[in-house]
């Protein structure tokens, strides 16, 4: 639920997608944190130090290529660029689409909203910057437009294509 904002944007090509992982081979769950971002695709082929892995068999790469400690198996999981979106005021206590990912093998069971995420207020425009849903909520004063923002009661789902 948006109060007083327009959008939560996940900002730029380095925002940190946290995701808990299974495999969709063997059901194996590691129940660790993974991060994924639109920059480890943008500049595999230009640094050395990227996060971007690549496929096996020379067929690009993804956010995150591992192996499956239970059934041996390469997955991999990348974020569909094109399908990052805001999650606008006229969405408000709905479930909205904001990101695709494209799983081979892996599959999300958690999402975990962190910092990194940009919101609008309402009346002023004034930009929020480092939005962190790690709590669920967050809240701040917008000083132009003398009112409460806040975001609240943060859920997510994850729909198979």
């Amino acid at each position: 639920m948006l109060e007083n904002l327009t959008k939560l944007v996940p900002q730029g090509e380095d925002f940190r997608w946290y995701l808990k992982l299974k495999c969709s081979h063997c059901g194996e769950d590691s129940g660790k944190w993974h991060y994924l971002t639109v920059e480890a695709i943008l500049h595999f082929h230009e640094s050395p130090f990227q996060e971007s892995t690549p496929l096996k068999g020379g067929r690009g790469s993804a956010s995150l290529v591992q192996r499956c400690h239970l059934c041996q198996r390469e997955s991999s999981i990348d974020i569909i660029r094109e399908s990052i979106k805001p999650y606008c005021a006229e969405d408000s206590e709905q479930f909205r689409t904001m990101v695709m990912f494209e799983c081979r093998g892996l599959e999300p069971t958690a999402f975990s909203p962190r910092g990194g995420f940009v919101a609008e207020g309402a009346k002023s425009g004034t930009p929020f910057l480092d939005v962190n849903l790690l709590e669920g909520d967050w809240t701040e004063y917008d000083e132009r437009a003398s009112q409460s923002v806040g975001v609240y009661d943060v859920k997510h789902r994850f729909i198979k294509a």
